[in-house]
């Protein structure tokens, strides 16, 4: 595990060469909160972690329901059953492993890692806007209907969980990066999760937390180009789609 630190924010990288996973451990004056829950054997040492910052873990909050980052989830609640754990209210059923889709969303199937057997419920179910100790709750869907991004209000830092990517090149969710594919094979709505880059991007983050790659401050220059390649590739898609019917 490498960790990494900007102000409150811990970043905890697993297989940080092979196959990064971050998850994030923020502080607060009354505990730390945990920002997802990386692979099923991340939970010691994210434990350790935590021990060694000399305040409890009293929270978890879940960016979204893939695999990779709701992995050691039970663990954790297990070694701390008073721990309250939150995620979006959409993102909730994934967790449940309800991988159905409402009248109103994109008719398309919801890729990646949806779990199963994950026994932990949330105690909290977010909305857009909700607060959370220092962390506000943006809604950020298209890696998955209900994705949430949180904004430390103290310093600006933005865990984005998977609307952006950092390894292999930054890019927005579902914007193919051959030297690390994965991110873009797992997500449900490239549309949506183009307009959700813009608005994270109107938040002017201080440094951009992601799921997969380096914390990455002063981040707007990058996150703009990134936005500006989503919006060619699919204005490139819809054109030779109309084409296609023409």
């Amino acid at each position: 595990m490498k960790v990494t630190c900007y102000s409150k924010l811990h970043q905890l990288a697993f297989m940080p060469r092979l196959f990064p996973v971050n998850c994030y451990i923020v502080e607060e004056e009354d505990g730390l909160t945990l920002i997802d829950a990386a692979m099923p054997f991340s939970a010691a040492p994210i434990l350790n972690y935590a021990s060694q910052l000399g305040k409890p873990l009293t929270r978890i909050v879940l960016t979204h329901a893939h695999g990779d980052h709701v992995g050691a989830l039970d663990a954790l609640k297990a070694a701390h059953p008073d721990i309250q754990l939150a995620i979006s209210a959409r993102d909730a059923r994934l967790l449940a492993g309800d991988s159905s889709l409402d009248p109103q969303e994109e008719q398309v199937p919801i890729r990646g890692s949806v779990p199963k057997g994950i026994q932990s419920r949330p105690d909290r179910l977010l909305s857009d806007g909700d607060r959370i100790g220092s962390l506000q709750a943006i809604l950020a869907p298209g890696h998955t209907p209900g994705s949430m991004a949180l904004l430390d209000t103290r310093s600006g830092a933005l865990i984005a969980g998977d609307a952006f990517q950092l390894r292999g090149g930054i890019a927005v969710s579902g914007q193919l990066r051959p030297l690390f594919p994965f991110p873009a094979m797992a997500t449900w709505s490239k549309q949506a999760a183009l307009s959700s880059a813009r608005r994270l991007r109107a938040l002017k983050p201080s440094v951009l937390a992601v799921g997969h790659g380096r914390l990455l401050p002063d981040p707007l220059a990058a996150m703009d180009r990134a936005i500006a390649a989503a919006e060619r590739k699919l204005q490139a898609a819809a054109a030779k789609e109309g084409g296609s019917h023409a």
